[in-house]
């Protein structure tokens, strides 16, 4: 038997180990795919749903693959199968299909220790769900004095799914409605106004709808902290661990602002390890990776990433159309305003991509500006009374940050792009960064050429004509190219 060595999901040499010729290829192939597939959705994305997916063969055109849990195989069936396939059809085109199996039994090591002292979950099992309640008859929840109160607008009837955030709200679904999923904490992140906090709420709402007697307790990592120097200056520990540790579901906020704050940190990490250890429900929300929350213990963040963390992505087009659309049905259902043209709409999508709360006072605004002097909504009234964010929301791209995007996805030194080596491992991605410059800065030619180590305007003119040339005689470049394109547009 012959060992490999591959690149693990951080960077880690792995030994692979290789019992034939045949499975070599496939583990090298496959090493490609997940090559393509972290850098298309990212670090996090990626462990939480490939880390684990292993292959086992091949067979008239079909690979075998294979993961732990039934819920992990029916997320990739649902929303990745294709794309691996594609991924894989470009290393061998003979491939015609990926099938999926399960494991057998697969306990998580970091779980192993706990699975025979943990006690049951308190939170009460159920086999069917009910229709949601009416807003006006939502029952209130049970939760310590301490816990902030709960948005009722902010429910999952009202959360408006697209591919930016499916991940992230098929797994709040799926832990609100059962009471026994694997995956322990659920970690949300995500930049601001991308719906982190409206999820949170969500699933504490259709918690309490479907097992009315769970205690959940929902608060900022800021009032976390507030209570715990609180319950400090007045000797009261006892009773904020008390409080904290008693509940079914702990959702925090924000994590980052515990970044630099020791003593909270410590507390937290109590909290949360009597938490697991007692199969209680923890959920975290915060504005990145756990990897990447800096000021935050190692021992904390590496916790966090036990269970299951899910990015949100910056809303595209279609997402924050259907977003505008149903707040102004919402608005007039209410008798607020007439309907909304959908042009206007079109145009505050197109516009307006920061996030989904500066979306919606947008909207907002033009229709209180409308109400208050009595004219029509159009295209020019929009304009007019949005000039200031529509200025501050244009999104301008760099050619730094494109040079930057392509050497990183490349793995070449940026110094090495703007020198006179014409290596093909540093000249293809010269021209792909020139080619994006092109497209997607407003840089003359002359200025581009001087941004890549002082290169003539017909040196950038080659480069852009030669690949519009590949992309149309070479899918993997095509792929590599439309991606970057994606990156630096978002």
């Amino acid at each position: 038997m012959e060992n490999e060595q591959e690149l693990g999901s951080e960077g880690k040499l792995e030994k692979v180990e290789v019992e034939n010729p045949e499975l070599r290829l496939l583990e090298m192939q496959w090493h490609k795919v997940k090559s393509r597939l972290r850098a298309e959705l990212g670090e996090a994305t990626f462990n939480s749903w490939f880390k684990l997916l292993t292959v086992q063969g091949r067979a008239r055109g079909r690979i075998t693959l294979q993961v732990p849990t039934r819920f992990v195989r029916s997320w990739i069936e649902a929303h990745y199968l294709t794309r691996i396939l594609d991924y894989w059809r470009i290393e061998d085109e003979t491939i015609k299909r990926i099938d999926i199996d399960l494991q057998p039994e697969y306990v998580p090591q970091a779980a192993q220790t706990r699975v025979q002292t943990a006690p049951p979950s308190r939170l009460p099992s159920f086999t069917s769900r009910p229709a949601p309640a009416p807003q006006v008859a939502r029952a209130p929840i049970k939760r310590p004095d301490m816990g902030a109160p709960l948005d009722p607008r902010f429910t999952f009837d009202n959360f408006i799914v697209g591919k930016s955030n499916e991940l992230a709200h098929a797994a709040a679904r799926r832990l609100a409605e059962d009471s026994g999923v694997n995956f322990n904490p659920l970690f949300l992140y995500g930049g601001v106004g991308l719906g982190k906090t409206h999820l949170m709420h969500a699933i504490a709402w259709e918690i309490n709808n479907l097992r009315p007697d769970a205690t959940i307790l929902y608060l900022s990592a800021e009032k976390f902290m507030y209570q715990f120097v609180r319950a400090l200056r007045f000797k009261d520990t006892m009773a904020f661990k008390q409080q904290f540790r008693e509940v079914d579901v702990l959702m925090i906020d924000d994590i980052q602002f515990i970044a630099g704050k020791d003593s909270t940190q410590e507390e937290f990490f109590h909290t949360f390890n009597a938490l697991i250890d007692h199969n209680r429900q923890v959920i975290i929300s915060a504005d990145r990776s756990p990897s990447d929350l800096q000021g935050i213990e190692e021992r904390i963040r590496s916790r966090l990433g036990w269970g299951l963390v899910a990015d949100i992505h910056p809303t595209d087009y279609e997402l924050r159309l259907g977003i505008l659309q149903a707040k102004a049905d919402a608005l007039m259902a209410r008798g607020d305003h007439a309907a909304v043209p959908k042009g206007v709409l079109e145009f505050l999508a197109q516009r307006i991509t920061n996030n989904v709360r500066e979306l919606e006072g947008a909207l907002n605004r033009v229709v209180a500006y409308s109400s208050f002097v009595g004219c029509a909504i159009t295209l020019e009234v929009a304009q007019d009374v949005l000039r200031d964010l529509l200025r501050a929301s244009e999104r301008r791209v760099t050619i730094d940050e494109i040079q930057r995007r392509v050497a990183e996805y490349f793995n070449v030194r940026i110094g090495d792009m703007l020198s006179a080596r014409r290596a093909r491992t540093v000249a293809r991605p010269r021209q792909i960064a020139m080619y994006l410059s092109k497209q997607l800065t407003t840089r003359s030619l002359p200025e581009i050429g001087r941004k890549f180590g002082g290169r003539d305007h017909t040196t950038v003119i080659h480069a852009v004509k030669k690949i519009d040339q590949l992309r149309g005689e070479d899918p993997a470049l095509d792929e590599d190219v439309d991606l970057l394109r994606r990156m630096l547009e978002n």
